[in-house]
């Protein structure tokens, strides 16, 4: 599905501006190119009508700097005019790949970094834009979404900020738990689920693939992610299974209880290819031990799903549990900083959304619906019934 031959039936809110942090520019290309072969191409002559000025550009992406100082500090600039424009500022909080001199000393950023690069950024445009949207795919402090006992609620805090600094809308991909907007209910929030790029990708990248509920079977690696794996299962009517952490909470270690083990709740695996489906891969230790039960229980391939992958612990596990035959397949998008050793690996594949947030953008600047797009029943349909046929 592209927006090429998107009939216009609104004006714009604004004329379209790209406002990529270093930390998300090589996304913000691919949705810029998107854009522009979108927008040229259309049918409709808009170029002379006043209301559609800045429409068609060689390139929608709005330069700008961040300067540091040797201790640290910074400053944000925006290089061009921006007043009037609808723009949509794009960060990626988990790129940890980028640094900058502190004290002489090299320093890597951290999520705290990227959220204040990003508020500088704001506070450059000064309110001059006709509307603000924030793309952060990995919701900043997401983690960090509910309060138990005497401690902060970072995540609320957060998006408080924004709003507090004049952003009108802000989009997350598969946040950790959605209902922290209301933290902020007089403003947009959405929260996209990839099942469709990542249905495709699967597709694309597996022979022999039997999707249906004799052959195959969604499973949720913890009783948190039920809501994800039930929303995927439904979508491609497969039966789903749940595994739950059976924890030992007279200890904390790193600031959890550490899982004892993980108990299989779901019919019979055997023989069944499986998808392991989360909203991301931090150590990685939860989808591996998930996987190693299922391959205990005689499943056929195990395929691992998830919106973000951090391997924060690298990836010596990953590649010894691919060696060992218990994991077939690991899929994360390009919606965080994927390393080039992560890009290497036989058993990776990486899901660009490049297309989907160039979809979802194009929407909102003609202030169009973009529930088909959070819905995508209707080309995963299309999807299934092509590859069925191609299947007989």
């Amino acid at each position: 599905m592209g927006n090429r031959d998107k009939k216009i039936e609104t004006i714009p809110v604004g004329p379209l501006g790209l406002v990529p942090l270093k930390s998300c520019e090589d996304l913000a290309k691919k949705v810029d190119e998107y854009l522009v072969a979108w927008r040229n191409e259309r049918e409709q002559d808009v170029k002379s009508d006043i209301v559609f000025s800045g429409y068609h550009r060689d390139t929608y992406i709005i330069p700008t700097t961040i300067n540091r100082f040797g201790s640290g500090e910074a400053k944000g600039t925006i290089d061009v005019s921006v007043r009037g424009d609808d723009l949509y500022l794009m960060v990626d909080i988990c790129n940890y790949s980028m640094t900058y001199s502190l004290f002489g000393k090299t320093n890597h950023m951290s999520p705290d970094d990227h959220f204040q690069d990003l508020k500088r950024v704001i506070a450059a445009i000064a309110g001059k834009a006709r509307r603000l949207t924030v793309i952060m795919p990995f919701l900043y402090e997401s983690r960090q979404h509910k309060r138990s006992g005497r401690e902060s609620l970072d995540c609320a805090v957060a998006l408080q900020e924004l709003v507090s600094m004049g952003v009108d809308n802000i989009i997350t991909f598969d946040a950790h738990d959605p209902r922290v907007q209301n933290a902020i209910p007089l403003k947009g929030f959405e929260t996209v689920q990839p099942i469709y790029q990542f249905l495709k990708a699967l597709v694309k990248s597996q022979k022999n693939l039997s999707i249906d509920a004799e052959h195959m079977m969604i499973i949720s690696p913890d009783e948190g992610g039920m809501n994800r794996a039930i929303y995927f299962a439904n979508m491609l009517g497969l039966d789903v299974g749940m595994f739950y952490k059976r924890r030992d909470y007279t200890k904390v270690v790193d600031g959890r209880n550490p899982i004892i083990a993980h108990e299989f709740l779901g019919g019979c695996v055997e023989g069944k290819d499986l998808i392991v489906v989360d909203d991301m891969i931090s150590s990685g230790e939860s989808v591996l031990d998930v996987a190693k039960e299922l391959k205990a229980r005689k499943a056929g391939r195990v395929f691992v799903c998830a919106t973000f992958g951090l391997f924060t612990g690298g990836l010596t596990k990953f590649d010894k549990y691919y060696e060992m035959g218990l994991i077939d397949a690991i899929f994360t998008t390009n919606l965080v900083y994927q390393s080039p050793q992560l890009l290497s690996k036989p058993y990776y594949v990486s899901v660009d959304i490049s297309k989907y947030i160039a979809l979802i953008i194009d929407n909102l600047n003609h202030d169009s619906s973009i529930s088909e797009l959070m819905l995508p029943a209707a080309r995963i349909n299309a999807l299934l019934k092509k590859h069925r046929e191609e299947m007989e």
